[in-house]
């Protein structure tokens, strides 16, 4: 039967790395899977993080006096 989330294999070159989620799944007492995700989810909003901090950046305006409340309604 198939499964309607989607899946996604990796595969490492080195051991180190799959030995490193496989200790912190153990210490965690997850799987190495769930332990993947989690990191996985951590960078995306990192990242994510990372470019609307940019996007701010690049909005902020030195030397900017806000308006009344009357003018941010015109």
């Amino acid at each position: 039967m198939p499964t309607k989330n989607p899946r996604i294999n990796i595969t490492f070159k080195d051991k180190k790395t799959a030995g490193l989620l496989t200790h912190i799944a153990h210490d965690e007492e997850k799987s190495v899977s769930s332990v993947a995700k989690e990191l996985i989810l951590e960078a995306l909003e990192y990242r994510e993080d990372v470019s609307l901090s940019a996007i701010a950046q690049a909005r902020d305006v030195e030397n900017v006096r806000p308006g009344t409340h009357r003018d941010a309604w015109k």
